[in-house]
């Protein structure tokens, strides 16, 4: 008999675009699906600036997305948890989420290519 497939909301700070990709990648391949942010405003979406409102809707939106998982994988690049995320964790648990953390669950090894590939993209913004 085939196992369900867990749902997996991805949380943690947009600037951390890279990570939401590995992170991704490895949950996919672990036979999970993946609901991640569909904005990354700190990041490859800074060109496009929310407004007030549509930051509100985007968390209401996350928010909605966190209640369909069975639980969420926090992305605390070098142990960053900013405000918004902390409020996603405190939802999530008030809920009876199973909140799991980036760097707790994922070898290292996993942190190192992620970190190879955002000095990468540096590397080539400065040589631009």
């Amino acid at each position: 008999m085939e196992q369900k497939a867990k749902i997996v909301c991805l949380c943690g700070s947009t600037r951390f675009h890279d990570a939401y990709v590995e992170a991704n990648f490895q949950e996919s391949m672990a036979g999970n699906i993946v609901l991640s942010c569909g904005v990354f405003g700190h990041t490859i979406h800074s060109d496009r600036p929310m407004t007030t409102h549509q930051k509100a809707q985007f968390d209401i939106l996350h928010r909605r997305k966190i209640l369909l998982a069975d639980e969420i994988l926090v992305i605390n690049v070098d142990g960053y948890i900013g405000d918004s995320t902390r409020l996603e964790i405190e939802f999530a648990e008030a809920k009876g989420k199973f909140v799991r953390y980036w760097e707790s669950f994922y070898p290292r090894t996993a942190m190192d290519d992620v970190n190879e590939l955002r000095k990468e993209r540096r590397d080539s913004e400065v040589d631009q």
